[in-house]
């Protein structure tokens, strides 16, 4: 008689939420290798064990599959790993004084790069300009980037290393803000920051792997297992980036699973090799083609069906017709695509542009086609999109949080259309959660935190914002779980705690589905199982 297997690690006595429709709620898990054996009541698990297996008592702790963050821009934050976090800047003047810390501890001619200003919730609501940052950092190249990525601020000495005088035009897709001499002032927006990125040198092979694999330690610390890792406009890193996944690949240095995003400038190389969304293993898989409709509310360049409050209408980044010919031919090919769109007139023109294709002839893609972001929709276009059936929106919760000053001040009562996350949901429309890091901390809770609870993460305003269109607790969870499985199609493998899928598995010190909403952001990750092994444990065991 063939004796059962034995486990490898028992977990007991704990509340496991499984996302598992069959079995929701266990409290025990067995773990072989790396996948889930069984899942049960404690009795029954705790059996299973042997004299070799490791036992946990979870101690009514929540248990919960891996967390998946599936819009990430990895690469980028990993190369960024020591820039200044201005995230934490709560003034203009702090900011400036960040930067001349940086200076100083980089020495004279050193790069001082920045990121995540957010001026709106600054006392002083500006954005700087090169003086100011030539104040603070003389003798150094700086380059700081807004928190949503879709405008930076460089001063002279970053400028000059870059070639941007006043006779250089703007870039494809690019703003060079000037002053009333034609002098560029040292913001820029959309592509015009990648000429200062490309003067910025870059790490050795070496030193960029091992960036990429200290990070995947703070992942683990955060209970993410998986992502989404998303390339940003301009393309200048699909090719480094893919290169680096599969380095670490091939070197079994990679302790996270990965989705990784090609731009869609590559589209011709990508069709013409043959690529198709999903090739790879259950490590490292080809993802989405990446294309962007438009920019971004807070450089003022996300494009709207009617005029921001205080500009125009913000900018296409792509030409609709281009943007349907590339989305077409990818479709063909096999390759699925995600489309950034944040304004009420580019998701309308995406939405209405992925109806065409598909009363052409339907969708040939076997992993869903994304809408990144979604953050302002009207609800006609809402109803057009969840008539398309399989089409996933992808959305960031942590980003609204960081948002609310600067949709109140640029679009008004407007803002209820912004972030409908349960409307997503109430329409049946595949919704999947985020962080958008390194636009904001990367930890799953917060994004649950402000899925939930509609406010920043001081808990103002009172009461959230525009909370007809928070989420509850299970609903934001899988957001982070099942559903992202679900869009990559991989919900056989991943996603839930069910006999025979890998063991990803995170374990929190308290029950959020018990506490009070506004306290999900303060509970901390106390056990990470990736692939079968503890790869994080709070206190150390």
């Amino acid at each position: 008689m063939t004796q059962p297997p034995v486990p490898d690690i028992v977990f007991i006595n704990g509340i496991v939420r499984t996302q598992d429709p069959d079995n929701p709620v266990v409290q025990a898990v067995a773990v072989k290798d790396d996948r889930i054996l069984a899942v049960g009541n404690t009795e029954t698990i705790h059996a299973m064990a042997s004299n070799q297996t490791r036992v946990v008592d979870l101690g009514e702790r929540l248990m919960v599959p891996g967390f998946t963050d599936a819009h990430f821009h990895y690469f980028d934050w990993a190369l960024n790993a020591d820039s200044i976090d201005l995230s934490t800047a709560t003034s203009f003047t702090g900011m400036t004084t960040m930067v001349a810390g940086k200076a100083r501890a980089a020495g004279p001619g050193g790069w001082v790069i920045g990121n995540g200003f957010n001026e709106t919730d600054w006392p002083e609501n500006r954005i700087p300009d090169r003086h100011y940052l030539d104040r603070a950092a003389p003798d150094n190249p700086v380059c700081i980037w807004r928190c949503d990525l879709h405008l930076a601020v460089a001063n002279s000495m970053a400028l000059d290393l870059a070639g941007i005088t006043p006779d250089t035009p703007d870039p494809f897709l690019g703003v060079i803000d000037r002053d009333g001499d034609g002098v560029p002032t040292g913001v820029l927006r959309e592509l015009a920051p990648n000429l200062v990125r490309q003067v910025v040198p870059e790490p050795t092979e070496e030193v960029l792997l091992q960036t990429m694999e200290q990070g995947f330690r703070i992942l683990h610390s955060l209970g993410i297992t998986a992502i989404h890792d998303i390339r940003l406009m301009g393309g200048l890193d699909g090719a480094a980036s893919l290169r680096a996944w599969q380095k670490l690949r091939e070197q079994e240095r990679l302790h996270i699973r990965c989705h990784v995003s090609l731009p869609g400038e590559m589209t011709d190389q990508a069709v013409a090799l043959g690529l198709r969304t999903g090739m790879g293993d259950d490590l490292l898989r080809i993802g989405h083609l990446k294309f962007f409709a438009d920019g971004g509310m807070g450089a003022r360049t996300a494009w709207m069906n009617q005029p921001y409050l205080d500009a125009e209408s913000g900018m296409p980044l792509t030409p609709v017709a281009e943007l349907e010919e590339k989305i077409q031919r990818a479709d063909r090919a096999g390759l699925s695509v995600m489309v950034h769109a944040i304004g009420t007139r580019a998701n309308h023109e995406v939405v209405a542009l992925l109806k065409r294709i598909r009363e052409r002839g339907g969708f040939s893609v076997r992993v869903p086609h994304r809408i990144e972001h979604v953050q302002m929709i009207e609800p006609a276009d809402l109803e057009e999109l969840a008539a398309l059936e399989n089409v996933t929106a992808s959305c960031q919760p942590n980003n609204l949080s960081l948002d609310i000053s600067m949709v109140d001040q640029c679009v008004g009562e407007r803002g209820r259309f912004t972030y409908m996350l349960k409307g997503i949901l109430d329409s049946n429309i595949p919704l999947i959660l985020s962080s958008d890091a390194p636009v904001c901390n990367p930890r799953p809770l917060s994004g649950i935190f402000s899925a939930v609870n509609r406010t920043r993460m001081d808990r103002t305003p009172v009461g959230g914002w525009h909370m007809e269109q928070a989420l509850g607790v299970d609903e934001a969870v899988k957001g982070y779980t099942i559903a992202p499985a679900v869009a990559s199609c991989q919900d056989h493998c991943l996603g839930s705690i069910t006999q025979g899928k890998y063991a990803d598995l995170t374990v929190l010190e308290q029950d959020i589905y018990a506490m009070d909403p506004l306290d999900i952001a303060d509970v901390r990750v106390d056990l990470t199982v990736f692939n079968g092994r503890i790869v994080y444990s709070r206190n150390g065991s």
